[in-house]
C-alpha cells in the first residue's frame, strides 16, 4: 500500500489542525452520538473487540457495549480527550490512510468519518489489514439528501462547521468497499430527528424512520472482508425433521450424496400418526455403514425438531432437509460449496426461481411467499427471496453463537426458519439465496395448515419489525 500523496497529506494536515483547535461538542452533537450508539450496539456484540476509525474525543466509543475498545485519530488533542473518556481503552494518533497496527479486531467502526478521509479507498484498504475473516466493518455516513439542510444549520450556527469534506452517495460507498476488499452484507437507514425533542424524536426515529428510509439522515452499512475462495474439507450434519413421512425415509438415505469428508444424517421424528418412527429405526439398522443418528423430538413443531437435532450434531456444517422430498437431496452439494468456500455464511434455499412441477405449490401459497420475501428483505436489510424453503445451511460454530444469544428473540418460532434467519441476520452473517428445483410431494400430505400458518407468518413479520426495524 502506497503512502498518501502530497495532496492527501495536505488535506490530512488541515483536518488535524481543525480538530486540534475545535471546541467541545455541543449538546445537540452529544445527543446525536447517543442515538448513533444505540444503533451500533444493536449491530455489534458486547463480547466483541472494537476499533473506531477517526474516534475523535472517544464519545461514541465510550457508549459502545464492547469488551475491548480502541480508537485512532489524526488529532493528538482529540486523542487526549478520548483517553479521559475511555480510561480502559487503547488510543493511537494516526491517519487511517497510513494506519499501522499489529492487532485485529472483531468490529471496526467508521462513524461520520468516511467523508473526511483524504483517500477513502485507502482508508478502507488499511482497515482491511486489521481485520480477521470474521470481522465486521460497520460504518455510517450522512444521506446526501440532507446536505442542504446540514449546510444551512452550519451557516446559522446550529451545527459546528467542519473542514472540507466529501459527500459520498450510497453507490460511492458500495464501490469503495468493493475496491478496498470488503463485501457488503446489509444496509439500513436511521434517524429522522438527530436531537431530543420532547419525545417527538423517539416517535420519529423508532416508528417513522423505518417507513421512509430514503429520507433518513444516516445510512448504516455492514461489510465483511472479501473471502478467499478456498474450499475447506468440512464435515456435514444433515438434519431431517420427519412427521408422517414413513414412505420417504429410505429414499432420503439413498439419495443424499456425500458432503465433505464425513456426512452425518440426523432423523428427528415428530409425533407421527403413521409408522415414521418405526421406519427410521429400521433404516438405521439396515444401513450400518452410514453415520445415522435418530431421536424423537421432546416438544412440538419443526422449530423444536431443529433445535433438538442441532443440539446433537457434530458436523462442521449444519443443514436442514425436509423429509417431504420437495427439495431434492441431490441439490445439497450446492449449499455445501457455498459454505465450504466461504462465499456466504448462511445459505437459504429458494423455490421461486425455476419452474415448479404441477401441484408443487398452490397459487395463493406462491403469492404469499413472494409477499413475505419482500417484507423480510426489508426487515433484514439484505435480499431473502424465499423465507419458507425448509433448507437452510450454516456453520455449526455460527449456530452455537446464535443459540447462545437466542434470548434477544426467544424461542418464538414454531417453524424453525425464522429463528435461524433472524439470529443469523443479528450476527451480521452474509446470506446467499440458492435456487433449487422444487418438486411435488410423492408421499403423504403437507403438514402445513395454510391459513393458520399464514396468520402465524404475519405475527412473525410484526415480531421481527419490533426487534429489527422499530428499535
Amino acid at each position: 500500500m502506497n503512502d498518501s500523496t502530497p495532496l492527501s497529506k495536505g488535506h490530512l494536515k488541515r483536518v488535524a489542525a481543525f480538530y486540534d483547535t475545535a471546541a467541545e461538542p455541543s449538546r445537540t452533537a452529544r445527543q446525536y452520538r447517543r442515538i448513533l450508539a444505540h444503533y451500533y450496539n444493536l449491530l455489534i456484540s458486547p463480547s466483541a473487540s472494537v476499533l473506531e476509525a477517526g474516534c475523535g474525543n472517544g464519545e461514541l466509543l465510550a457508549l459502545l457495549n464492547a469488551k475491548d475498545r480502541a480508537g485512532f485519530d489524526l488529532s493528538g488533542k482529540q486523542i487526549e480527550r478520548a483517553r479521559q473518556q475511555v480510561p480502559d481503552g487503547r488510543f493511537f494518533v494516526q491517519a487511517g490512510e497510513e494506519l499501522a497496527l499489529d492487532d485485529c479486531f472483531d468490529a471496526i467502526v467508521v462513524s461520520d468519518t468516511l467523508n473526511l478521509a483524504a483517500d477513502a479507498q485507502q482508508l478502507l484498504a488499511r482497515l482491511r489489514q486489521v481485520a480477521h475473516p470474521k470481522t465486521r466493518l460497520v460504518l455510517n455516513f450522512h444521506n446526501t439528501l440532507w446536505r442542504p439542510l446540514l449546510n444551512l444549520a452550519a451557516r446559522l450556527g446550529l451545527k459546528r462547521r467542519e473542514p472540507e469534506n466529501s459527500w459520498l452517495a450510497g453507490s460511492d460507498v458500495r464501490n469503495l468497499l468493493d475496491l478496498a476488499g470488503w463485501e457488503l452484507i446489509k444496509t439500513s437507514a436511521h434517524i429522522l430527528c438527530p436531537f431530543r425533542c420532547f419525545g417527538i424524536d423517539v416517535l420519529l426515529n423508532r416508528f417513522a424512520a423505518p417507513l421512509v428510509p430514503w429520507g433518513c439522515l444516516t445510512l448504516f452499512y455492514v461489510a465483511r472482508p472479501r473471502p478467499v475462495r478456498e474450499r475447506k474439507p468440512l464435515s456435514t450434519s444433515v438434519l431431517i425433521p420427519a412427521r408422517n413421512e414413513a414412505g420417504n425415509i429410505e429414499e432420503i438415505l439413498q439419495r443424499t450424496p456425500p458432503l465433505g469428508p464425513e456426512t452425518e444424517l440426523i432423523f428427528v421424528e415428530g409425533h407421527s400418526t403413521d409408522d415414521t418412527w418405526g421406519e427410521i429405526q429400521r433404516v438405521a439398522k439396515a444401513y450400518p455403514e452410514r453415520n445415522i443418528k435418530i431421536l424423537q423430538q421432546p416438544g412440538k413443531g419443526k422449530g423444536d425438531a431443529v433445535r433438538a437435532g442441532f443440539a446433537v450434531a457434530t458436523g462442521d456444517i449444519l443443514m436442514i432437509l425436509d423429509a417431504d422430498m420437495t427439495m431434492p437431496p441431490e441439490e445439497l452439494p450446492k449449499f455445501y460449496e457455498i459454505i465450504a468456500t466461504n462465499s456466504a455464511e448462511f445459505a437459504n434455499g429458494v423455490r421461486l426461481v425455476y419452474p415448479m412441477e404441477e401441484e408443487a405449490m398452490r397459487f395463493f401459497n406462491l403469492c404469499a411467499n413472494k409477499t413475505f420475501s419482500l417484507l423480510f428483505s426489508w426487515l433484514l436489510g439484505q435480499p431473502v427471496k424465499d423465507t419458507l424453503c425448509g433448507t437452510k445451511v450454516m456453520l455449526r460454530t455460527d449456530y452455537e453463537k446464535l443459540a447462545a444469544n437466542r434470548s434477544y428473540f426467544g424461542e418464538f418460532d414454531p417453524f424453525g426458519d425464522f429463528d435461524l434467519l433472524f439470529g443469523a441476520n443479528k450476527m451480521n452473517l452474509k446470506f446467499a439465496d440458492v435456487p433449487i428445483r422444487y418438486a411435488a410431494r410423492t408421499y403423504g400430505t403437507t403438514n402445513i395448515a395454510r391459513w393458520r400458518n399464514g396468520v402465524l407468518l404475519l405475527r412473525m413479520v410484526l415480531f421481527a419489525a419490533r426487534k429489527l426495524k422499530f428499535v
